[in-house]
């Protein structure tokens, strides 16, 4: 199997290099870029955002655009690829490759998507990656991003080498213990592999086949593959809109309100507490306490209206509890603020003063969510706020250099 080779990067398969500039061939197509600019107009009707949020709509309308055609060229249940999504600007040669993040993106995780019909037959085969935290969940959704199977990785089992397959089909009666059934309206495999430690973490290795014998149509034609590319472009500005008015409709700098883990796209494993911020001054912090509450994972991601998280790879647009320092009661300490307040765990809002925050936790004893679990926000002074954090959690300008370099570091091998 071509695709199952031990490499540095994973997600830098042939055929997601090979995806990718196809993706960037239709994007430039004239009938493409009209149907951007229909979504343009409806999307900045539709939001009526404030003056902060339209400051970073361009970026992100590309970005949220481009990943709908990566996502929508890989739609055909007949000939499935294992295609990764929600990737940051990247280089292919000398070809500048446009981000493709949407739907609110957890920087930790990579993603990627396999498109499945109900009634054919699939196996994935796949080798574990390295991971400090065994976070990788299958998850089979219909056309609504609903939940209608999960597989965790945690559950799937392997051979000595780590090797694995996962047979994908309608039978009910099968002696595979890596199975998953399909129902009426399967659509998809969405997969998340969580790398809580960026330097050294990686994704599962994988790929997939169909059994030739369930086939049940020819390859997508160009114009089939461009109706659905114009779908997507409109569904993905809709659906963004849809999620963030959630957090929207709630009081501001609060974050309290739990998504349902069964739709929308949500991991049915995680616990999410969504909210929005505004921040009052550039003198004003936001100050978040997090209790874990037994979780062995954690992420505050800040995200804008449009989906996409802000710059994450210079600068410290998600923290998790790997990457932070925690508070000698097991609680995390957090401060949100546009300029540097000179503790460790600074959520860098790159010159934003609104945002959405997307709080997730996994990982949790037994799969049962704690009854401590919480997150406090209160908006402060930053000085105020930083009498409050321990003295070992405050650091200097050359310390928050060394840490930003590390973090840039640590992201490289998903650009390479």
């Amino acid at each position: 199997m071509s695709e199952l080779k031990a490499l540095n990067n994973p997600i830098n398969s042939e055929s997601q290099i090979q995806h990718e500039l196809e993706a960037l061939e239709i994007f430039h197509l004239k009938e493409i870029q009209e149907q951007k600019e229909i979504v343009r107009a409806f999307w900045l009707d539709l939001v009526k955002p404030s003056d902060v949020m339209l400051s970073c709509f361009e970026d992100a309308f590309e970005e949220v655009m481009f990943g709908a055609v990566i996502w929508a060229l890989n739609q055909d249940p007949n000939f499935p690829k294992v295609i990764t999504i929600s990737r940051v600007p990247h280089k292919i040669n000398d070809q500048n490759i446009p981000g493709s993040r949407w739907g609110i993106d957890n920087p930790d995780s990579v993603y990627r998507v396999i498109p499945i019909g109900d009634s054919q037959s699939y196996v994935i085969r796949g080798k574990l990656g390295k991971q400090l935290f065994n976070e990788n969940h299958f998850t089979l959704w219909d056309d609504d991003m609903k939940t209608i199977g999960l597989i965790s990785g945690n559950k799937i089992e392997v051979d000595s080498e780590n090797n694995f397959e996962i047979f994908v089909d309608p039978n009910s009666n099968t002696s595979n213990k890596n199975h998953i059934k399909t129902s009426s309206g399967a659509k998809e495999f969405y997969i998340r592999d969580t790398m809580i430690d960026w330097l050294k973490d990686r994704p599962n290795i994988l790929d997939i086949e169909i059994i030739k014998s369930t086939r049940s149509g020819k390859r997508f034609n160009t114009k089939k593959k461009l109706e659905i590319v114009k779908a997507y472009m409109q569904k993905w500005a809709a659906n963004t809109t849809r999620w963030n008015q959630q957090a929207l409709s709630k009081p501001v700098n609060e974050f309290s309100f739990k998504i349902d883990r069964d739709t929308d796209g949500a991991l049915r494993n995680q616990v999410y507490l969504l909210g929005h911020f505004a921040l009052p001054s550039s003198d004003h912090c936001i100050k978040l306490d997090i209790n874990l509450d037994g979780a062995k994972y954690f992420i505050a991601p800040i995200t804008n209206i449009w989906g996409t998280t802000n710059d994450i790879v210079t600068k410290n647009g998600s923290l998790n509890n790997s990457q932070s320092k925690i508070n000698q009661d097991g609680t995390y300490t957090f401060i949100l603020s546009l300029n540097d307040p000179g503790v460790y765990n600074w959520l860098d809002p790159s010159h934003l003063s609104e945002g959405i925050l997307t709080l997730r936790w996994s990982g949790f004893p037994d799969e049962i969510v704690g009854e401590n679990l919480y997150a406090e926000s209160r908006v402060m002074l930053i000085d105020d706020a930083v009498k409050e954090i321990a003295d070992d959690h405050k650091i200097s300008s050359m310390e928050r250099l060394n840490q930003l370099q590390k973090r840039e570091e640590s992201y490289q091998w998903r650009l390479d």
